[in-house]
């Protein structure tokens, strides 16, 4: 049975995208809940400055609670290497960098232009591999922007192979607006693993906001991709892209997996209790998925065996 990864992304990409603040403490049973689900990886959070996301502000607790949890791989998003720097002291398993494939964007995301981004990403490769920490590089707008629209897949290619040489150690490509559909998928994955190499890119961050999230699952799926991002009950999106809502629910992402007969080592039922934990701490707050609300499928496991 092939393994499939399922990282929770919903502490940070779900939480930085609304005003609200997470208590600590809820935060804390989120993490914790997910983890006993059997959940792997978790981003727990993103080593930006306070004034600019406060949603992020206790990072490097959630940091120190989560490396506590036996077996799980504990990740923060760093947008430069000063975060790259805290990301390391804060002792994370890995880090992930932001490089957005849209100038436009990389300006407003980050205020760095994409040859100022390659020198961050040297500089925290660097500070990454001196610590022992796994460096990826999230290859952000690759399906296209909401301020420059399309992006060109050459283009794409080409960033790819300059933030290979700077040091990214790993590759995701990231639907950040919610743009891709599966034959862009496909051929956008076979592009960039032909230019970087094939155990190189493993993820994919995919959004669900025009309704092709699973499906873009399935066309990665198809090309050897296995790591998806996603968030529970679908919290998030950029604050940075307008319009750019609708992470990949968790719930619905593991239901479909499993049921496809992949292992994800998620027991789903554990997993739809955990967002008691988001509805009382954000109570109003909109939370997505049909899972929840049509519930599992009685003995799909039989099912699939047959």
């Amino acid at each position: 049975m092939t393994q499939i990864l399922v990282s929770e992304v919903g502490p940070r990409d779900g939480l930085q995208s609304i005003e609200r603040i997470m208590p600590l403490e809820a935060k804390k049973r989120w993490i914790a809940a997910e983890a006993a689900a059997g959940v792997k990886e978790i981003e727990v959070g993103s080593f930006v400055p306070p004034k600019l996301l406060p949603q992020m502000a206790d990072t490097a607790a959630l940091v120190e609670f989560a490396k506590g949890i036996e077996g799980l791989n504990v990740v923060t998003l760093v947008p430069n290497a000063k975060g790259a720097q805290r990301a390391a002291e804060a002792g994370v398993d890995a880090m992930s960098i932001p490089f957005s494939m849209s100038e436009t964007h990389s300006i407003k995301n980050v205020r760095k232009d994409h040859p100022a981004m390659l020198a961050e990403i040297a500089e925290a490769a660097g500070i990454a591999r001196e610590a022992g920490i796994h460096f990826a590089v999230s290859l952000s707008t690759a399906f296209g922007c909401t301020m420059e629209g399309a992006v060109a897949e050459d283009q794409v290619v080409r960033l790819a192979e300059q933030a290979a040489k700077a040091g990214a150690q790993e590759f995701s490509l990231s639907d950040t607006t919610g743009y891709a559909d599966p034959a862009q998928v496909r051929r956008l994955t076979r592009k960039v693993k032909a230019a970087v190499g094939e155990d190189m890119l493993t993820t994919l961050h995919l959004h669900n906001t025009r309704g092709l999230g699973l499906a873009n699952v399935v066309a990665g799926l198809e090309e050897g991709i296995t790591t998806f991002d996603a968030s529970l009950g679908g919290l998030g999106g950029c604050p940075f892209a307008p319009g750019a809502s609708g992470n990949l629910v968790t719930e619905d992402l593991v239901l479909m997996l499993n049921s496809m007969g992949y292992d994800t080592g998620i027991d789903l039922e554990k997993l739809l209790d955990v967002r008691a934990i988001l509805a009382e701490a954000l109570p109003g707050e909109p939370l997505y998925g049909f899972t929840p609300d049509a519930g599992p499928m009685l003995d799909y496991d039989k099912r699939v065996a047959a």
